[in-house]
Protein backbone atom coordinates (compact mmCIF):
# COMPACT_ATOMS: atom_id res chain seq x y z
CA UNK A 1 0.00 0.00 0.00
CA UNK A 2 1.41 3.44 -0.91
CA UNK A 3 1.29 6.43 1.25
CA UNK A 4 -1.19 8.07 -0.65
CA UNK A 5 -3.58 5.02 0.37
CA UNK A 6 -3.08 3.11 -3.72
CA UNK A 7 -2.55 -0.31 -3.80
CA UNK A 8 0.68 0.32 -6.15
CA UNK A 9 0.07 -3.47 -7.03
CA UNK A 10 -3.04 -3.20 -8.15
CA UNK A 11 -4.56 -6.25 -5.82
CA UNK A 12 -7.02 -3.96 -3.82
CA UNK A 13 -5.25 -4.57 -0.74
CA UNK A 14 -7.87 -3.15 1.41
CA UNK A 15 -12.11 -3.83 1.25
CA UNK A 16 -13.83 -1.28 -0.48
CA UNK A 17 -16.46 -0.77 2.31
CA UNK A 18 -13.68 -0.06 4.65
CA UNK A 19 -11.72 2.33 2.78
CA UNK A 20 -15.66 4.31 1.91
CA UNK A 21 -16.20 4.33 5.38
CA UNK A 22 -13.03 5.65 6.39
CA UNK A 23 -13.27 8.14 3.59
CA UNK A 24 -16.62 9.35 4.49
CA UNK A 25 -15.74 9.77 8.27
CA UNK A 26 -12.73 11.13 7.79
CA UNK A 27 -12.80 13.92 5.36
CA UNK A 28 -9.32 15.14 6.64
CA UNK A 29 -8.22 12.07 4.33
CA UNK A 30 -9.08 13.46 1.51
CA UNK A 31 -6.81 16.00 -0.22
CA UNK A 32 -7.83 19.43 -0.58
CA UNK A 33 -7.34 20.26 -4.42
CA UNK A 34 -9.99 18.10 -5.62
CA UNK A 35 -11.66 18.89 -9.06
CA UNK A 36 -14.62 17.05 -10.93
CA UNK A 37 -13.50 16.06 -14.43
CA UNK A 38 -16.46 14.57 -16.31
CA UNK A 39 -14.73 12.01 -19.89
CA UNK A 40 -14.29 8.98 -21.69
CA UNK A 41 -12.27 6.39 -21.11
CA UNK A 42 -9.30 6.51 -23.21
CA UNK A 43 -8.37 2.49 -22.46
CA UNK A 44 -8.16 0.77 -18.46
CA UNK A 45 -6.27 -2.50 -18.33
CA UNK A 46 -7.08 -4.76 -15.08
CA UNK A 47 -3.62 -6.86 -15.35
CA UNK A 48 -1.49 -3.57 -15.53
CA UNK A 49 -3.94 -2.24 -12.28
CA UNK A 50 -4.63 1.24 -14.08
CA UNK A 51 -5.96 3.12 -17.15
CA UNK A 52 -6.70 6.78 -18.41
CA UNK A 53 -9.46 9.27 -18.93
CA UNK A 54 -10.14 11.70 -21.56
CA UNK A 55 -11.15 14.62 -20.06
CA UNK A 56 -13.89 16.89 -22.07
CA UNK A 57 -12.92 19.79 -21.77
CA UNK A 58 -9.28 18.92 -22.80
CA UNK A 59 -6.00 18.71 -21.71
CA UNK A 60 -3.80 15.78 -20.02
CA UNK A 61 -5.25 12.28 -19.31
CA UNK A 62 -6.04 11.81 -16.14
CA UNK A 63 -4.64 8.38 -14.10
CA UNK A 64 -7.56 5.92 -13.37
CA UNK A 65 -6.54 3.42 -10.72
CA UNK A 66 -7.91 0.28 -9.80
CA UNK A 67 -8.09 -0.21 -7.01
CA UNK A 68 -10.08 3.41 -6.90
CA UNK A 69 -12.59 1.83 -9.17
CA UNK A 70 -13.03 -1.31 -6.78
CA UNK A 71 -13.23 0.85 -3.56
CA UNK A 72 -16.72 2.44 -5.73
CA UNK A 73 -18.01 -0.03 -6.79
CA UNK A 74 -17.06 -0.87 -9.89
CA UNK A 75 -14.69 -3.93 -11.47
CA UNK A 76 -13.50 -2.20 -14.58
CA UNK A 77 -13.63 0.43 -17.02
CA UNK A 78 -14.35 -0.24 -20.64
CA UNK A 79 -13.10 1.75 -23.70
CA UNK A 80 -15.67 4.81 -24.42
CA UNK A 81 -17.19 4.83 -21.28
CA UNK A 82 -18.51 7.88 -19.60
CA UNK A 83 -16.99 8.70 -16.24
CA UNK A 84 -17.06 11.41 -14.03
CA UNK A 85 -14.54 11.54 -11.35
CA UNK A 86 -13.04 14.42 -8.73
CA UNK A 87 -9.52 13.89 -9.92
CA UNK A 88 -6.30 15.40 -7.44
CA UNK A 89 -2.40 16.80 -9.01
CA UNK A 90 0.01 14.41 -8.33
CA UNK A 91 3.52 14.61 -9.39
CA UNK A 92 2.98 13.02 -13.16
CA UNK A 93 -0.69 15.06 -13.42
CA UNK A 94 -4.11 14.46 -12.38
CA UNK A 95 -5.30 11.11 -10.65
CA UNK A 96 -8.66 9.94 -10.23
CA UNK A 97 -9.42 10.05 -6.24
CA UNK A 98 -13.19 9.44 -5.85
CA UNK A 99 -15.49 7.67 -9.21
CA UNK A 100 -18.93 9.59 -8.72
CA UNK A 101 -20.54 8.07 -11.78
CA UNK A 102 -19.81 5.13 -14.87
CA UNK A 103 -22.25 5.01 -18.71
CA UNK A 104 -21.10 1.95 -19.59
CA UNK A 105 -24.16 2.68 -22.40
CA UNK A 106 -21.15 4.18 -25.18
CA UNK A 107 -18.16 1.73 -24.00
CA UNK A 108 -16.39 -0.39 -25.97
CA UNK A 109 -16.60 -4.25 -24.87
CA UNK A 110 -14.06 -6.33 -25.76
CA UNK A 111 -16.29 -9.16 -27.24
CA UNK A 112 -17.52 -6.07 -29.61
CA UNK A 113 -13.87 -5.27 -30.77
CA UNK A 114 -13.62 -5.58 -34.34
CA UNK A 115 -11.41 -7.62 -35.84
CA UNK A 116 -7.95 -6.56 -36.45
CA UNK A 117 -8.21 -6.16 -40.58
CA UNK A 118 -4.25 -5.06 -41.03
CA UNK A 119 -3.46 -7.93 -38.73
CA UNK A 120 -1.06 -9.25 -42.24
CA UNK A 121 2.49 -9.64 -42.55
CA UNK A 122 4.01 -6.55 -43.87
CA UNK A 123 7.45 -7.36 -44.95
CA UNK A 124 9.72 -4.90 -43.89
CA UNK A 125 12.28 -2.76 -46.32
CA UNK A 126 13.82 -0.17 -43.85
CA UNK A 127 16.00 -0.61 -40.94
CA UNK A 128 14.85 0.91 -37.59
CA UNK A 129 14.04 4.31 -38.21
CA UNK A 130 13.24 7.26 -35.71
CA UNK A 131 9.97 8.45 -35.97
CA UNK A 132 7.48 10.80 -34.55
CA UNK A 133 3.62 9.94 -33.72
CA UNK A 134 1.21 11.72 -35.86
CA UNK A 135 -1.98 10.73 -34.32
CA UNK A 136 -3.34 8.00 -32.59
CA UNK A 137 -6.63 6.32 -31.58
CA UNK A 138 -6.89 3.61 -29.31
CA UNK A 139 -10.44 3.22 -29.76
CA UNK A 140 -9.88 2.67 -33.26
CA UNK A 141 -7.06 0.72 -33.16
CA UNK A 142 -4.84 2.92 -35.60
CA UNK A 143 -2.59 5.84 -36.05
CA UNK A 144 0.31 7.48 -38.10
CA UNK A 145 3.94 7.97 -37.54
CA UNK A 146 6.07 10.71 -39.44
CA UNK A 147 9.74 10.86 -40.43
CA UNK A 148 9.73 14.08 -41.00
CA UNK A 149 8.23 17.15 -43.28
CA UNK A 150 8.22 15.77 -46.93
CA UNK A 151 7.94 12.42 -45.96
CA UNK A 152 5.08 10.13 -46.49
CA UNK A 153 3.13 8.82 -43.18
CA UNK A 154 3.17 5.25 -41.74
CA UNK A 155 0.30 3.65 -40.97
CA UNK A 156 0.90 1.82 -37.46
CA UNK A 157 -1.95 -0.68 -35.92
CA UNK A 158 -2.81 -1.50 -32.52
CA UNK A 159 -1.72 -4.76 -33.19
CA UNK A 160 1.77 -4.24 -34.17
CA UNK A 161 1.92 -2.36 -30.84
CA UNK A 162 1.03 -5.27 -28.63
CA UNK A 163 3.39 -7.61 -30.30
CA UNK A 164 6.08 -5.64 -29.25
CA UNK A 165 4.68 -4.80 -25.78
CA UNK A 166 2.98 -1.56 -26.15
CA UNK A 167 -0.31 -0.42 -25.41
CA UNK A 168 -0.52 3.30 -26.34
CA UNK A 169 0.76 6.25 -28.81
CA UNK A 170 0.69 10.02 -27.59
CA UNK A 171 1.25 12.64 -30.64
CA UNK A 172 4.31 13.84 -30.17
CA UNK A 173 6.08 10.76 -28.86
CA UNK A 174 9.34 9.24 -30.51
CA UNK A 175 9.52 5.82 -31.51
CA UNK A 176 11.54 3.42 -33.58
CA UNK A 177 10.26 1.71 -36.25
CA UNK A 178 11.17 -0.59 -39.45
CA UNK A 179 8.42 -0.70 -41.90
CA UNK A 180 7.21 -2.17 -45.67
CA UNK A 181 4.88 -1.53 -48.46
CA UNK A 182 1.37 -2.22 -47.13
CA UNK A 183 -1.69 -2.06 -49.66
CA UNK A 184 -2.13 1.65 -48.84
CA UNK A 185 0.92 3.33 -47.87
CA UNK A 186 4.04 2.52 -45.76
CA UNK A 187 2.92 0.13 -42.90
CA UNK A 188 5.00 -0.35 -39.36
CA UNK A 189 5.81 -3.70 -39.36
CA UNK A 190 7.31 -3.34 -35.82
CA UNK A 191 7.60 -0.52 -33.31
CA UNK A 192 9.96 -0.08 -30.70
CA UNK A 193 10.12 3.01 -27.52
CA UNK A 194 12.56 4.95 -28.48
CA UNK A 195 14.76 5.51 -25.43
CA UNK A 196 12.70 5.12 -21.93
CA UNK A 197 9.71 1.88 -21.70
CA UNK A 198 5.96 3.73 -22.64
CA UNK A 199 3.71 3.87 -20.81
CA UNK A 200 6.34 4.52 -17.12
CA UNK A 201 5.54 1.73 -14.43
CA UNK A 202 3.77 3.34 -11.65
Amino acid sequence: MTSDGSDADGLGGKGGLTLRAEASSAPEAAPTDLVEISGAIKWFDVAKGYGFIVPDEGGSDVLLHVTTLRRDGFQTAHEGARIIVEATARSRGLQAFRVLSMDDSTAIHPAQMPPARTHVAVVPTSGLERAEVKWFNRLRGFGFLSRGPGTPDIFVHMETLRRYGMTELRPGQWVLVRFGDGSKGLMAAEVRPDGAPFPASH
